[in-house]
C-alpha cells in the first residue's frame, strides 16, 4: 500500500527537498497543494513569508490541521474541502499560481484510522472512502458480479489470482457480509498463505481503493485542470507511488512536451506547440537515506513539467486511459 509515511514513527513528506528545489518558493508566490494531508509540503513552503498556499483535500479529517495553519499563517493559507478534480472551483481572484503540487500517497493518520479501512490489518467493515465518495469498498464487495470483480482486481491490482479471489468472494457473501478480516482470509486461502515480500492482500486492497476513490479519473482531471489554472512558466509537480499512477503522469508530461506532426508521412504538416518543458526526462527518486528513514518512500517517483503554452488539447490524454476509466465506472 502506497503512503507518504513511516508506520512506526511519524508522517514524512516524500521527496520534500527535491520538490522544494523544483518549485523554487524562495522567490515568493502562490502555490496549490492539491493533497494537503498533514501539511508537510505546505508548511515548508510557508516558511517563506512571501509565499501563499491554497490547499485542497477531500478528507474532512484534515480540518484539525488546517485550522492550525489558518491560525498560524492567517491570510497566507486557504483551504478547500474539494477533490483535486474540482480545482476549477477555486476562487483565484488575481492570484498568479506559481506551482501545483500533487502527492498521491496516503498519510499516517489515514492508514491508522481503522474507520477508513485502508489497511489489511484492520478489522470491521470494508470502507476505503477518502471523502466525497459515492460508494464504499463494502458496496463493491457485496454487490459487484464476479466478472467485474475479476476485472477490477486484474486491471487495478495486477492480481494474478483475480478470478479465483472474485469467485470465492461471491460464494462467501451469500452467507455473510464480508468484512476486512474476511477478505484478507479469502485472499490468503486462495494464495495458499504464500509468504512474499508484500502482503498477500496488497494488490486487491489497492484495486478497491482505486475504484472507490475514482483515483484514475481524479488524477486525469486534476492534471488537466491544474494546467488550465497556472500561467506560462508555472510548474506542475506530481509524486506518484504505483505503476498505474506513474504511467498516467509520465504520458501527461512526456506526450505534451514533444512536438508531434499530425502525420509522419506529411513532414510539411503543421507541428503542434509543446505544452510543457521537461528539465528531467526521467523521474526523480528518493535517496537511499530517505528510504532508510521512511521505507514506504521507496516506490515514490517525482515528475514535473513547466508550462510553455496556454493552448493544449488533452483529448489524446483522456483517450489513452479510457480503458482504465471504463473499469473504474463498473458497479
Amino acid at each position: 500500500m502506497n503512503a507518504t509515511i513511516n508506520l512506526e514513527h511519524k508522517h514524512f513528506p516524500v521527496l520534500l527537498n527535491e520538490l522544494i528545489s523544483i518549485i523554487s518558493p524562495l522567490y515568493g508566490g502562490t502555490f496549490i497543494d492539491c493533497t494537503f494531508g498533514q501539511g508537510g509540503y505546505s508548511e515548508k513552503i510557508l516558511e517563506n513569508k512571501k509565499n501563499n498556499i491554497i490547499a485542497l483535500d477531500r478528507d474532512k479529517d484534515v480540518l484539525s490541521s488546517t485550522s492550525k495553519f489558518k491560525k498560524k499563517y492567517n491570510k497566507r493559507f486557504k483551504f478547500y474541502n474539494l477533490k483535486f478534480s474540482q480545482l476549477d472551483q477555486i476562487k483565484l481572484k488575481d492570484r498568479k499560481i506559481k506551482g501545483v503540487i500533487f502527492d498521491l500517497g496516503y498519510s499516517l493518520n489515514q492508514i491508522k484510522n481503522s474507520q477508513k479501512g485502508l489497511s489489511f490489518s484492520d478489522k470491521g467493515e470494508l470502507n476505503m472512502k477518502m471523502g466525497l465518495n459515492d460508494f464504499s469498498a463494502n458496496e463493491i464487495i457485496s454487490n459487484m458480479d464476479e466478472n467485474n470483480l475479476t476485472k477490477v482486481f486484474k486491471v487495478f491490482g495486477d492480481e494474478k489470482y483475480s478470478k479465483k479471489i472474485a469467485r470465492e468472494i461471491v460464494k462467501k457473501r451469500v452467507h455473510k457480509t464480508i468484512k476486512t478480516e474476511d477478505l484478507v482470509q479469502i485472499i490468503d486461502i486462495v494464495k495458499k498463505y504464500q509468504k512474499t515480500k508484500t502482503h498477500n492482500s496488497t494488490k486487491v486492497f489497492q484495486a478497491l481503493r482505486i475504484i472507490v476513490n475514482k483515483e484514475i479519473s481524479e488524477l486525469i482531471n486534476g492534471l488537466i485542470n491544474s494546467f488550465s489554472i497556472i500561467p506560462i512558466g508555472g510548474i506542475i509537480a506530481v509524486v506518484s507511488f504505483h505503476s498505474i499512477e506513474d504511467r498516467i503522469v509520465k504520458f501527461f508530461f512526456k506526450h505534451y512536451s514533444e512536438q508531434i506532426n499530425s502525420s509522419r508521412y506529411l513532414p510539411e504538416a503543421k507541428v503542434s506547440e509543446r505544452c510543457f518543458k521537461l528539465i528531467n526526462k526521467k523521474p526523480i527518486l528518493p535517496s537511499l537515506s530517505e528510504i532508510k528513514q521512511n521505507p514506504p518512500s521507496r516506490s515514490a517517483k517525482l515528475r514535473y513539467g513547466i508550462k510553455t503554452n496556454n493552448k493544449c488539447d488533452f483529448k489524446e490524454f483522456r483517450e489513452k486511459f479510457n480503458n482504465l476509466i471504463n473499469v473504474e465506472d463498473l458497479r
